[in-house]
C-alpha cells in the first residue's frame, strides 16, 4: 500500500508542474495601420516644373506590414512644415504595397507646377516639400522628411532654334533674352546634341546671355553622315556662399533633327608654280604648291591644256603630296596648268589658278 500511495502523488504533481510552465501574455490591441512616413523624399526642378520622388512605405509605424494605403497629399509652402493645411496635391498610391521581385521598393513620384508668382529674382529664396502617405481611413502618421527647392526664375527657352550644316560643321542659331548680370543670380544658355538610335545627350557649348539677342555657336566635333538631335536650354545659377552654384534648368527647346552631309569641297590650292628643267635635260615641267590643311583632304588632281583647249587630268591615281612632275612635254609648246584638292568623301575643290610653262 506504501508502494501506491508514493505513484499516486508522483502521477499527480505531474500535471501540476506543467501548469505552472505555461504564461499567457496581456492582449495586443490591433494595429492602427499608420503607414511609416517617407524618409527619402526628393526633389529636382526644371522650369517651373518641380518633380518629387519618394519610396512607398511598406510598414506602419508599429512594426506591422502595410495591408493597404490610401491616398498621398503633396505639402507645399515657405520655410519649415508642420502640417498639410491645404494640401498642394494629392495622388492614389501607385502601386500595391511591397517589394518588387528584383527587391527594390516601390517608388511613387509627383509633379508640381509652380504658380509664376511665386518665382523670384532674389536667390535666396525657396519652397519647401513634403508628403503624407495616408490610409484607408485617410489617417497618417504625419509628414515625410522636408526638402527646399529654390524659387530663382528660369529664363524661357530660346525661340527660334535652328540648325545649319556648314563646311566647319553644324551652325547653331537662336534668339535668346536680354539679361543683365545680377550678383548671384546668372544665366547660360547650353546645347546638346544626341546621335541618331541614343539617348545619351552631349553637351555641344555653352553661351551666357548679355545685352544681344541673337546667339550662334558651332558644332564641330561631328562625324559626317550621321544624324543628329539637337535641342536647347537656359540654366539659372545661383551662387551660394561656400557652397557651389545651384543649377536650375530651363525648359528645352523642340528636338532638331539634322543629317550632317557632307558635300563641301576642300581648300582650292594656292600658289600654284610651274618651272621648265632646264636645257640640256630632258624635258619636264615641275608644279609644286601649296599644301591644303583640310583635315579629310585625300589628294590633289593636276590639269593641263594647251592654247586654245579644254584641261585635261594629267593622273591617274591621286596626288599624295603638293608637287607633279609632268614629263610629257614637248618643244615650241606652252602649257598651263591648275590643280584641285578631294576630301575623302570625293567632294572635289574647283581648280586653281593657272600657272604657265613654255618648252623652248
Amino acid at each position: 500500500m506504501r508502494l501506491v500511495a508514493q505513484t499516486l502523488v508522483l502521477a499527480v504533481g505531474v500535471p501540476f508542474v506543467l501548469l505552472a510552465c505555461a504564461t499567457i501574455g496581456p492582449p495586443q490591441p490591433p494595429s492602427l495601420n499608420l503607414p511609416q512616413p517617407p524618409g527619402d523624399l526628393r526633389a529636382s526642378r526644371k522650369g517651373e516644373r518641380v518633380n518629387l520622388t519618394w519610396t512607398i512605405p511598406t510598414g506602419t509605424t508599429d512594426r506591422a506590414t502595410v495591408r493597404s494605403l490610401g491616398p498621398t497629399l503633396i505639402c507645399r509652402g515657405p520655410g519649415d512644415l508642420s502640417a498639410c493645411n491645404p494640401p498642394t496635391g494629392e495622388i492614389e498610391t501607385p502601386v500595391s504595397p511591397g517589394a518588387s521581385s528584383s527587391g527594390r521598393k516601390p517608388q511613387a513620384s509627383y509633379t508640381d507646377a509652380l504658380p509664376p508668382q511665386l518665382e523670384s529674382d532674389d536667390p535666396s529664396t525657396f519652397v519647401t516639400y513634403a508628403v503624407q502617405v495616408l490610409n484607408r481611413d485617410r489617417r497618417g502618421a504625419g509628414l515625410s522628411n522636408q526638402v527646399r527647392v529654390s524659387l530663382a526664375r528660369t529664363l524661357p527657352p530660346p525661340r527660334d532654334f535652328r540648325v545649319q550644316v556648314t563646311k566647319e560643321g553644324i551652325v547653331l542659331g537662336w534668339t535668346g533674352e536680354i539679361v543683365s548680370a545680377l550678383e548671384d543670380l546668372h544665366y547660360v544658355y547650353r546645347v546638346y546634341r544626341r546621335v541618331e538610335g541614343s539617348d545619351a545627350q552631349i553637351l555641344t557649348g555653352e553661351l551666357r546671355p548679355g545685352p544681344e539677342t541673337s546667339y550662334t555657336m558651332t558644332d564641330v566635333n561631328i562625324e559626317w553622315e550621321k544624324t543628329y538631335f539637337y535641342h536647347a536650354e537656359a540654366v539659372t545659377q545661383v551662387q551660394r556662399p561656400n557652397k557651389s552654384a545651384l543649377e536650375i534648368e530651363g525648359d528645352d527647346t523642340p528636338e532638331i533633327k539634322v543629317f550632317a552631309d557632307d558635300v563641301f569641297p576642300p581648300t582650292v590650292p594656292a600658289e600654284l608654280q610651274a618651272v621648265f628643267s632646264g636645257p640640256g635635260q630632258k624635258p619636264f615641267i615641275d608644279l609644286v604648291w601649296a599644301p591644303v590643311a583640310d583635315a579629310d583632304l585625300t589628294g590633289y588632281n593636276v590639269y593641263r591644256r594647251e592654247e586654245g583647249t579644254s584641261p585635261v587630268k594629267l593622273n591617274g591615281e591621286l596626288i599624295r603630296t603638293p608637287a607633279y612632275r609632268d614629263e610629257h612635254v614637248f618643244s615650241g609648246k606652252k602649257y598651263f596648268y591648275s590643280v584641285s584638292s578631294l576630301d575623302l568623301r570625293g567632294n572635289e575643290s574647283v581648280r586653281s589658278e593657272e600657272a604657265s610653262e613654255s618648252v623652248p
